[in-house]
């Protein structure tokens, strides 16, 4: 399974360990990524996602799951959130009419 935000796009970043006698070790840094329900308003259900903490306090600063994801560029976006925001759109666009 990859290891990226459905999200962000938050991924692994590599980098080297150094020593006091500057000794070179390559290294992963590895995204906390979660699996977390959060929940549509405009669905009226809670989804699961894969995400990043990073990611879940940003959706919670921009008002939500739903708020953030129709604000997201889909280029960062996975192809299931890519979905659900599609889903979430339409959704709204029922709700308006």
């Amino acid at each position: 399974m990859a290891r990226h935000c459905s999200l962000t796009g938050k991924t692994v970043m590599f980098g080297q360990n150094r020593s006091h006698a500057e000794n070179k070790t390559k290294r992963r840094f590895n995204p906390n990524l979660q699996y977390k329900n959060m929940y549509s308003d405009a669905l009226g259900t809670s989804v699961r996602l894969r995400m990043s903490m990073n990611a879940v306090r940003t959706v919670e600063k921009n008002g939500g799951l739903d708020a953030y994801l129709l604000g997201a560029d889909e280029e960062l976006l996975d192809k299931h959130a890519v979905a659900l925001k599609r889903r979430v759109a339409a959704a709204r666009a029922k709700a308006a009419a």
